[in-house]
């Protein structure tokens, strides 16, 4: 299936889809407790100053695959200048002339299958695609891994149990409190 395809795709249902390599992926409801991380994910942003405009869940992304990919994240954090490029897009559906999202949060959902697409596939593509800030909650693991883009790789930092969690974004934030992995994974 090409880009094109995909965005005209049409199947009467409330099926979320991602493409993969050029194949139609349906993607199973999401589990209660990784609609709750996100959500305080999503409230966390926006208390610490984050305009919610800039907040999106639900927003897909096209990354590089070996044909045509388009990924639909947990949660992105958009800077200032995507949020003007999605303003005139008919979907919300970040393509690759748009800049990349600041940070892109994925929670990983149980399987061999959830698990690898998060931590192989989706870390390689979103770092092709220039995301400075790529979170990997895993709820299962029990831990955060974050990855920053450094001069074209990620770098890789794991967090645990009460740690504060440290990030680019977030030390780019007056915050007025700390996010730690257990407050996020207590949801």
């Amino acid at each position: 299936m090409s880009l094109e395809d995909y965005f005209n795709y049409e199947d009467e249902t409330e099926n979320r889809y991602e493409l993969e390599n050029g194949e139609l992926l349906t993607m199973p409801p999401e589990s209660d407790l990784n609609l709750r991380i996100a959500s305080l994910s999503f409230a966390y942003f926006a208390i610490q100053g984050i305009p919610s405009y800039r907040l999106r869940i639900g927003t897909e992304i096209v990354v590089t695959g070996s044909k045509a990919t388009v990924r639909l994240p947990d949660l992105m954090v958009l800077s200032e200048e995507l949020v003007i490029a999605l303003q005139s897009a008919s979907r919300s559906t970040i393509t690759m002339d748009m800049p990349p999202p600041q940070l892109v949060i994925e929670v990983v959902s149980p399987g061999k299958k959830n698990r690898d697409r998060d931590y192989r596939y989706k870390r390689s593509q979103y770092q092709a695609r220039g995301i400075s800030e790529y979170w990997i909650v895993d709820p299962i693991e029990q831990k955060i891994t974050i990855f920053n883009l450094v001069e074209g790789l990620y770098e890789e930092r794991i967090f645990k149990e009460d740690q504060a969690i440290a990030s680019q974004l977030l030390s780019e934030l007056n915050l007025t409190s700390q996010l730690t992995v257990g407050k996020v994974l207590s949801q």
